[in-house]
C-alpha cells in the first residue's frame, strides 16, 4: 500500500492466514506493544491501538470476509489521500473525466460508486469506522475474554467452584478513556484535523480509518495520562469463581455474561467464555457416567477370596466382596456410585489388580514351594 498498512500488514500475516495464525500473531504483538510493558512510549501505544483495530476486523469471520472483498475490489490502496472525484462521506463519483482535466478521452457511461450502496460492505464500514466514515465514540461493548481452566477430576465429577484469575483490558479509570492526564488540555489532532479518521482509497473508493495519532479521538491531550500512557485502557486482574457443573468434561464451554472486560463510554461489559480441561486423578478414571477405580489385592486374597473397602467419589466407603479365584483385571460393579448428570447416575466399577510381593522371608518362600508342589505347579 502506498501511504500506510492494511490490516494484514498491520498484524504481519498473509491474507491467507488461518484464524488461529491471526489470533496467535495478535497475542504476540499485543504483548510486545502493550502500554503496560512500554510505559511512556507513545509509539508503542499507537502501535498497540493499530494492532487491536486490525484484529477487531480480521478476528471476526464475517467482518474479515467483507473486508477481504473490499481488498479484492481495490479499496485499500493508500492512506491520507482522497481519490479523484471522491465526495465527503466515502462516496466516489466516477463520471467521465472526474478528477482529470479536460475529461476522459473516449467518453463512457456515467455512474456513481458509493460505499453506502454496497449493502453488506457498507455495513462493514459503518461497523468499523462509524456512520458517515467517522469512528463511533458512543458506548462500546467490553472485551470478550476466553480462558481455558484446569479443573480437578473430582470437582468435575461432583460439581463445585474453581477460582480463576483474569487479565482483561478495561477503560482507564483515571482518564475515563480520554488518554489525557487529569487537568490536561486538548487540541485538535494535526494528523486528521480533528476528524478522528484519515481517508484512504484507490480504484473508485474512498474510505476512512481511525487516526493512529489520536487513536480515533480527534483530540491530542497536552499531557498523556500517566496511568495508561495515553492509550485510554489498562490491563486489570481480578478473580472470578467459576461454577463447574456435575459431570463436566474436557472441552465443555460456559459463557458468563458481563464477566469480561468493562465497556467503554458506558457500554455493556463483555462476556467470559470458559473452556474446561479436566485433570487426571490418581485413583479414578471415567467411562461416560461410570467411574473406574483400581484396587490392589494380594495373591492370598485373590486365591482364597476376601472383602475390600473402597472409597466412593463423594467420600463414603463401600465393601466389595472378592470371590475366591478372582483373576487380575476383573471388575465388580457398585450401582449408583458413579457420576450424576442431568438426572442420570452412573456406577462405580472396582477393578482388582493382583500384586506380587518382591521380598519374601524364608518361611514365606517355603510356604509358596509347598503350595506349588501341592498344586503340581512348576517353579
Amino acid at each position: 500500500m502506498a501511504n500506510g498498512k492494511d490490516f494484514y500488514a498491520t498484524l504481519g500475516v498473509s491474507a491467507t492466514a488461518s484464524a488461529d495464525e491471526i489470533k496467535k500473531q495478535y497475542r504476540r504483538l499485543a504483548k510486545q506493544y502493550h502500554p503496560d510493558s512500554n510505559a511512556g512510549d507513545p509509539k508503542a501505544a499507537e502501535r498497540f491501538k493499530e494492532i487491536s483495530e486490525a484484529y477487531g476486523t480480521l478476528g471476526d469471520p464475517d467482518k474479515r470476509k467483507q473486508y477481504d472483498e473490499m481488498r479484492r475490489l481495490g479499496a485499500f490502496g493508500g492512506f491520507g489521500t482522497r481519490p479523484s472525484g471522491a465526495r465527503p462521506g466515502g462516496a466516489y463519483s466516477a463520471r467521465p473525466g472526474a478528477g482529470r482535466p479536460g475529461g476522459a478521452p473516449g467518453g463512457g457511461a456515467a455512474f456513481d460508486f458509493d460505499v453506502g450502496g454496497l449493502g453488506g460492505l457498507g455495513d462493514l464500514f459503518s461497523t468499523m469506522f462509524g456512520a458517515g466514515g467517522r469512528r463511533a465514540r458512543g458506548p462500546e461493548a467490553g472485551q470478550t475474554v476466553e480462558r481455558t481452566v484446569e479443573v480437578p477430576f473430582r470437582t468435575a465429577a461432583t460439581g463445585g467452584k474453581v477460582p480463576v484469575e483474569l487479565e482483561v483490558q478495561e477503560e482507564c479509570s483515571v482518564c475515563r478513556g480520554s488518554g489525557g492526564a487529569p487537568g490536561a488540555t486538548s487540541k485538535p489532532c494535526d494528523e486528521c484535523s480533528g476528524r478522528g479518521v484519515i481517508s484512504f482509497g484507490q480504484g473508485g473508493f474512498a474510505v476512512n480509518r481511525p487516526c493512529p495519532a489520536c487513536m480515533g479521538r480527534g483530540q491530542i491531550p497536552s499531557e498523556r495520562c500517566p496511568a495508561c500512557s495515553g492509550a485510554g485502557a489498562v490491563r486489570a486482574k481480578r478473580t472470578v469463581n467459576i461454577t463447574v457443573p456435575s459431570g463436566a468434561e474436557s472441552g465443555l464451554k460456559v459463557r458468563m455474561k458481563g464477566q469480561g472486560g468493562r465497556g467503554a463510554n458506558g457500554g455493556q461489559p463483555g462476556d467470559l467464555i470458559i473452556t474446561f480441561q479436566v485433570q487426571p486423578d490418581r485413583f479414578y478414571t471415567r467411562d461416560g457416567l461410570d467411574l473406574i477405580a483400581t484396587v490392589p489385592i494380594n495373591i492370598a486374597q485373590a486365591t482364597l477370596g476376601s472383602r475390600v473397602s473402597v472409597r466412593t467419589i463423594d467420600g463414603k466407603k463401600v465393601a466389595v466382596r472378592i470371590p475366591a479365584g478372582t483373576p487380575s483385571g476383573r471388575r465388580f460393579r457398585v450401582p449408583g456410585q458413579g457420576i450424576e448428570k442431568e438426572g442420570k447416575k452412573g456406577d462405580l466399577l472396582v477393578e482388582v489388580g493382583i500384586t506380587v510381593p518382591e521380598n519374601l522371608t524364608e518361611a514365606q518362600q517355603q510356604a509358596m514351594r509347598d503350595f506349588a508342589d501341592a498344586s503340581g505347579l512348576p517353579y
